[in-house]
């Protein structure tokens, strides 16, 4: 079920890890961010929609965030140059589909991910501005953190922020450990991210609960990437005893980042 969440701005989310999807009306159709993530909720969102999706766009090259449905039709499908070139190496590999559902079969969801039309998305100009469509204007915040070429969007006109996997009040930040620098890469992201704060007033995370409080969660993943670089425990409710109920394994995410920038400063 869709719901609205700005003038113009509505957010389908599936069971599956409380993901976003999010759907913009512009003057001749709708634009879709990041469709997932079951066959039977990306055909629920397509049959919700009430005009025709004219474009869409991923917002990093995670493959919960390169899903579509031949019932949504066959617009142009965007991302950044980086996240294009990243999907490019993914479908080089021909055991890339099979490794997903590998992948997904402790979750139970592995037979409803529909992957047919994986990844199949156009890399923008390299720091474009925007994504090119004919609807409000979907400013680009282009950063590295947790995946190469990941993209926030500004909607002016609506001031909504759509974070991708970033500001989630249920999933800490997840760093990308093959990155040269990713503690840096993160910390420039929230930075980049904090520059736009005073022209949104709802942020849509990948994953998690759409919320008002965009400087706070700023702050919040500032303070866990920092408690991260430095060897201390953070105090984020994300984790620990004080997580929320089905979300505990947060913790053991943690625990194997921890474990790993610690072995990095030895």
């Amino acid at each position: 079920m869709l719901a609205e969440v700005a003038d113009g701005v509505l957010v389908h989310q599936s069971e599956f890890l409380l993901s976003n999807s999010v759907v913009v009306h512009g003057r001749d159709g709708v634009l879709l961010i990041d469709p997932g993530v079951q066959e039977h909720e990306i055909s629920c969102l397509a049959n919700d929609l009430s005009r025709p999706v004219v474009t869409g766009f991923s917002t990093h090259p995670d493959w919960d965030h390169l899903l579509w449905l031949a019932p949504l039709g066959a617009a142009p499908r965007y991302g950044t140059a980086l996240c294009a070139a990243t999907v490019r190496d993914q479908l080089a590999d021909p055991e890339l589909k099979a490794n997903i559902v590998e992948h997904l079969e402790p979750t139970g969801i592995a037979g409803q991910v529909p992957l047919e039309l994986y990844g199949l998305i156009t890399g923008l100009p390299a720091e474009a501005p925007e994504i090119p469509w004919d609807g409000p204007r979907a400013r680009i915040v282009e950063h590295r953190a947790h995946a190469p070429g990941h993209a926030a969007l500004v909607l002016e006109e609506s001031r909504v922020l759509v974070a991708g996997d970033m500001l989630s009040d249920v999933l800490i930040p997840m760093l990308d450990r093959d990155a040269a620098d990713p503690v840096g890469d993160y910390l420039e992201a929230l930075r980049l991210l904090e520059a736009v704060a005073g022209d949104v007033d709802v942020v849509v995370p990948g994953h998690g609960t759409v919320g008002g409080q965009v400087r706070e969660r700023i702050e919040r993943d500032r303070a866990y990437v920092i408690a991260l670089r430095d060897g201390a425990t953070p105090d984020d409710p994300r984790i620990g005893s004080s997580a929320q109920p089905g979300w505990e394994w947060v913790s053991d995410v943690h625990e194997g980042q921890a474990q790993h920038f610690a072995a990095q400063k030895r």
